[in-house]
């Protein structure tokens, strides 16, 4: 089984996402628009450019994937600390990097540090609301 992250957004999806893309590099996989979808003929323009599903993979076996939500559709966005998305780069340069390029414009939590635990540990919050950890343990690659 794997699992992927699934982000939401309010109308930030597609600044998000080429964000990250800055960041870990690669392609998307797949990127529609909400008009791209049957039954959104009654959606306003705005609400019809929104991001129905993006898809960015990252490292070997993951997936970032997201999508806007739909106000006139009665969705809400509830931004959370109920969920980090915890990325095990595969070096101290590798953590270092995403560290510094997801962080830029966000809240830090804890700098990229040695942590008593083993581990060179980092986390933050972007600047999209979206809540990271960076782990990098040298015994684990």
């Amino acid at each position: 089984m794997k699992v992927n992250p699934y982000l939401n957004f309010d109308g930030k999806t597609q600044e998000a996402f080429h964000f990250y893309r800055s960041v870990f590099g690669g392609e998307f996989t797949a990127h529609m628009k909400m008009e791209d979808a049957p039954g959104t003929d009654g959606l306003n323009e705005e609400e019809k450019n929104r991001i129905m599903h993006i898809s960015l993979p990252i490292g070997k076996d993951t997936i970032l994937m997201g999508s806007d939500i739909v106000p006139s559709m009665g969705h809400t966005l509830n931004q959370g600390n109920s969920v980090y998305i915890s990325l095990h780069p595969e070096s101290r340069q590798e953590a270092d990097r995403i560290f510094d390029g997801l962080s830029q414009g966000g809240d830090v939590e804890m700098p990229m540090e040695d942590q008593f635990w083993g581990d060179y540990f980092g986390s933050f919050t972007d600047k999209f609301g979206v809540r990271w950890m960076i782990n990098f343990n040298e015994q684990y690659v």
